[in-house]
């Protein structure tokens, strides 16, 4: 068991009062596990109010005044310690046998055109083993075909494009892992959260919202991380959807420039004994 700290400061800056939706909380999948809750914190002090979106997100709504506002919190979170759950033997269902509520995830949707990529998912992991070793292989060919540079993310990028550039950030690894997923009859989820470097040696990139995804196998949602490839540690669940579209921190209907970003999912160190 461990504690890890968790936060964020956004700064943005509107040339008039401006609207704005915000996908930001701790979801409550782990409220639970909340020592110290993320309460929004807006600078200047404006009214919020919060609803759970369709997903089942918690989701806050604001109006941002004229000129900068600050957004920020720091969460205390307790985490079991453990890597990702890994279950190599889990089988996929026949579609006739899934779970209603998994259908929409393995449809078509805005960043995940299963339309474009069908006959190159069944070309390349037609004869590959089904349900894990199936969504192992695409997070693999994912992780390798795609090269990770920030300079190459753009907000309207979707995996047909991230498959044929073959460049990008998180979200474009979890988009076409989705994708590839759905063209082989698994659902497949888009998740966003705080992602901790906890047992990753240095050096460590700037620390950032991770996307990530989970599949539908022998029943259950588990964990693919296509960009990292690798169980972790320290993951926090924040949002899920079909894709990004459904989980952006914030949607402003507005003009409006983000001056500052900063992410936090630190572990708390116990004082040594003196």
């Amino acid at each position: 068991m461990l504690q890890m700290k968790v936060g964020y400061e956004l700064i943005y800056d509107c040339p008039q009062p401006t609207p704005m939706i915000l996908t930001l909380h701790i979801h409550s999948t782990r409220v639970s596990d909340i020592v110290i809750p993320d309460h929004l914190i807006t600078k200047p002090s404006i009214p919020t109010t919060a609803y759970r979106d369709g997903f089942g997100n918690w989701c806050s709504r604001i109006v941002a005044p004229k000129g900068e506002i600050r957004l920020s919190t720091e969460a205390l979170i307790n985490d079991n310690g453990l890597p990702d759950v890994t279950a190599p033997n889990a089988q996929q269902h026949p579609v006739q046998n899934l779970a209603q509520e998994t259908l929409v995830f393995l449809m078509g949707s805005r960043y995940c055109e299963t339309d474009l990529l069908s006959q190159a998912a069944w070309n390349l992991f037609g004869n590959s083993p089904t349900g894990w070793g199936r969504v192992q292989a695409i997070c693999d060919f994912v992780h390798r075909h795609i090269a990770f540079h920030y300079g190459n993310a753009r907000n309207t990028k979707t995996a047909w494009e991230a498959f044929n550039e073959r460049n990008g950030v998180c979200r474009d690894y979890t988009h076409l892992a989705i994708a590839f997923c759905r063209c082989m009859n698994i659902p497949a989820r888009y998740c966003t959260g705080y992602l901790s470097d906890i047992g990753i040696p240095p050096p460590y990139g700037t620390m950032d919202f991770a996307a990530w995804f989970e599949a539908y196998l022998d029943g259950q949602w588990y964990i693919f991380d296509p960009r990292n490839n690798e169980a972790r540690i320290g993951r926090v669940l924040i949002a899920r959807g079909r894709d990004a579209a459904d989980v952006p921190i914030s949607t402003t209907f507005g003009l409006n420039t983000l001056k500052h970003f900063k992410v936090t999912a630190d572990e708390v160190k116990s004082p040594s004994p003196e």
